[in-house]
């Protein structure tokens, strides 16, 4: 008799917006060998775009609108209701425009994902691309990072770069990060349902391994 097959890692992904992130990785999690399923799509926008996106592919969504509730705390009390009625392994931020507290954060540990449009430890915050064009960089690019109670701040796990042209604007900056924002994401939630990246006790662990530095993709 075959033992019963692990379970597989489920994905919960929180948006605001658009959803680009969150369609590349709907369309990661439908290779053959993707090692996990995305049960649920949360928003704290009850009209962001995302949630059709998460719609058209048949997977659960949920509304908790944050100017419903009078302080961060109330707004991430219901968001942690919701997640533990999904009890997801992994929760990955693709767009959530929202800064979490530090007693939310602190409860969800090494299951916590985000990525962020700058070669972390630059540019935390927004306006990523200006700031970059600003400081005359020749390389620009996206950080996934583990959430912390520093905002921006957390662990990185791997960054993809790209080259910086003479004639770049904001917008083309923006474009170009966003390219590499679709190809990276899904890799490093693979790797992390796979169970080959983890958040140890100070640097992230790539298969048992302390990563000294992030993992990273060249520039193009």
């Amino acid at each position: 008799m075959k033992a019963d097959p692990s379970p597989r890692p489920k994905i919960l992904i929180l948006v605001s917006g658009e959803g680009s992130n969150l369609q590349a990785l709907i369309e990661a999690s439908r290779e053959r060998d993707y090692p996990a399923d995305i049960v649920a799509v949360g928003s704290n926008q009850a009209k962001a775009p995302a949630l059709a996106k998460a719609a058209h592919a048949n997977i659960p969504t949920f509304v908790i609108e944050h100017g419903r509730y009078g302080s961060r705390d109330e707004f991430d009390g219901a968001l942690m209701q919701e997640i533990r009625r999904h009890n997801p392994d992994l929760i990955v931020l693709a767009g959530f425009m929202r800064i979490l507290t530090e007693g939310f954060v602190r409860a969800l540990r090494g299951q916590l994902l985000n990525i962020h449009p700058s070669l972390l430890p630059k540019y935390t915050g927004l306006n990523t691309h200006q700031r970059a064009l600003d400081a005359g960089d020749k390389v620009h690019g996206v950080s996934v990072h583990f959430v912390t109670e520093e905002l921006d701040g957390g662990p990185i796990v791997a960054q993809a770069q790209i080259a910086v042209g003479p004639d770049d604007s904001a917008e083309t900056l923006a474009q170009k990060v966003q390219a590499q924002e679709h190809v990276l994401y899904p890799i490093v939630v693979r790797w992390c349902c796979e169970g080959r990246v983890q958040l140890g006790a100070e640097r992230v662990l790539f298969d048992g391994q302390a990563l000294r530095q992030p993992v990273v993709l060249p520039a193009n």
